[in-house]
């Protein structure tokens, strides 16, 4: 691999992780304006940092710190960060095959805790405005009405509530909207694998290329 070859290397690693840190500062912002204006809510009282606005705030701070690194690290073609940028990609990819692990051993478990923990915020409906703001926002944006269905409202189902009494219940619909799109989501996940793959491999392969010209150059 010539000098060519590596400049070449450079900058779509480059590119590649400025994408990427733009993506992350979309996601930071989403998730900043989510978190001031609260329109989502607390789901589950008993975890009440678990929010969306939350969600996209730590996953848009990982993706900038990470590609900041591989961005730094090939225009620069620093060795540290480099395979401080290859460790990081290895490390979530490695979280993510053992969450996905986890997620399947524990399926019933998980279902278990999901149910408790709405049954839970349905009854500080009345009490809590982060609680309420959720529970509105999940039935207008799925048209469900309560866990199982009406039923679940002992004083009555909310405006937020279809007006059709057989409504189905939001948790059902909930897994239905998951199976039904279960494709998509695999595919999106694949993908993201694969493209984490693909930065290491740039970053290890453009980390070996610095050695061989250094050694080359006789630096």
């Amino acid at each position: 691999m010539g000098m060519s070859s590596l400049k070449l290397l450079k900058y779509v690693l480059f590119f590649f992780n400025l994408l990427f840190w733009i993506c992350g500062c979309c996601l930071l912002g989403f998730g900043i304006y989510l978190l001031i204006h609260n329109n989502f809510g607390v789901l589950f009282h008993n975890l009440p940092s678990l929010t969306l606005g939350n969600v996209f705030i730590i996953v848009g701070s990982i993706i900038m710190v990470v590609a900041f690194l591989g961005c730094m690290g090939s225009i620069k073609e620093n060795k540290c960060l480099l395979m401080s940028f290859f460790i990081l990609l290895l490390i979530i990819l490695l979280a993510e095959v053992i969450l996905a692990i986890l997620l399947f051993v524990y399926e019933q478990k998980l279902n278990e805790y999901v149910a408790q923990g709405l049954t839970d915020s349905i009854d500080h409906y009345h009490l809590d405005n982060s609680t309420k703001a959720a529970w509105d926002s999940i039935q207008s944006f799925l048209q469900c009405c309560g866990i199982n269905g009406t039923r679940d409202w002992t004083s009555g189902p909310p405006a937020s509530c279809p007006s059709d009494p057989k409504v189905e219940g939001c948790y059902a619909k909930a897994k239905l909207w998951f199976h039904s799109n279960f494709l998509y989501i695999g595919i999106i996940t694949i993908c993201v694998c694969v493209i984490e793959v693909l930065g290491m491999s740039f970053a290890l392969t453009l980390n070996c290329q610095i050695d061989k010209t250094s050694q080359s150059l006789g630096l």
